[in-house]
């Protein structure tokens, strides 16, 4: 046997995927536009030479992928279909489910997130964001004493406005992906541990100094804090032999 690179045997690629691939293409180039239209289900056999089988395959294959819309009786080709982060949100929520992330990853990613988010939050929110903010701290104070469920949907909404106030909406979805990956793993932990108030209020207290960082437009302390509050609350889970990258990104003091 040579001695040079191995090579894997090629698996064969099916007509649709072809059809797909341009197509895709052409959205990506921007040949075809959000609204536009694809040519009809005829035109399309005669152009790729493809059965109308094929053709319908790769235009099924499309519209899963949330690429384009086909109505019934529509006498007009699929819609192409503007970005949506949805579509994104759903990719990365099946990366994170089956790719068998460890809970160490997700968590220092959420990390980078958060920290990133109050950083640009600080130097970028509005008034409006600020009193947002201000409002879901104080549904958080006052879902302590009625559980965890209550608290933490609080909580959500100040990271979600947060998220928003960072102007930056691949940062909005990628923490929305992340921590609802997180807080699948752990929530029910949270909700029936034994110190699960004093649990709540800490978060609360950090919560308020993060808001209090962002009001103060103090990006590095909101960050910095952000990054604190996640490893408080969540170092635990983790083993304590992979917790390095977490511990270096609470050290990171200028990040």
């Amino acid at each position: 046997m040579s001695d040079g690179p191995q090579f894997q045997q090629v698996s064969p690629v099916r007509l649709y995927q072809r059809i797909v691939e341009q197509i895709e293409q052409a959205i990506m180039r921007g040949d075809l536009k959000p609204g536009g239209r694809l040519p009809s289900e005829r035109e399309l056999v005669v152009q790729f030479g493809a059965s109308r089988p094929t053709v319908r395959e790769a235009l099924r294959v499309l519209e899963s992928n949330g690429l384009v819309r086909s109505r019934p009786g529509d006498p007009n080709g699929p819609e192409i279909l503007p970005f949506s982060s949805a579509r994104l949100t759903k990719e990365m929520t099946r990366l994170v489910q089956f790719d068998n992330m460890s809970m160490a990853e997700l968590i220092s990613f959420r990390m980078i997130l958060d920290g990133s988010a109050s950083l640009l939050a600080a130097r970028l929110r509005s008034e409006e964001e600020l009193s947002s903010m201000e409002r879901t701290l104080a549904v958080m104070s006052d879902a302590i004493e009625s559980g965890y469920e209550e608290f933490s949907k609080a909580d959500v909404a100040f990271h979600e406005v947060v998220a928003v106030a960072s102007r930056n909406s691949l940062i909005e979805v990628c923490n929305q992906v992340v921590r609802g990956a997180v807080l699948s793993l752990i929530s029910d932990k949270v909700a029936h541990a034994r110190n699960r108030t004093a649990l709540m209020r800490e978060s609360l207290h950090h919560h308020q100094e993060v808001l209090e960082a962002i009001r103060a437009r103090d990006g590095l302390a909101a960050a910095r804090i952000s990054r604190r509050t996640l490893y408080d609350y969540y170092a635990s889970y983790v083993p304590e032999d992979e917790r390095g990258p977490l511990l270096a990104l609470v050290d990171d003091e200028g990040a």
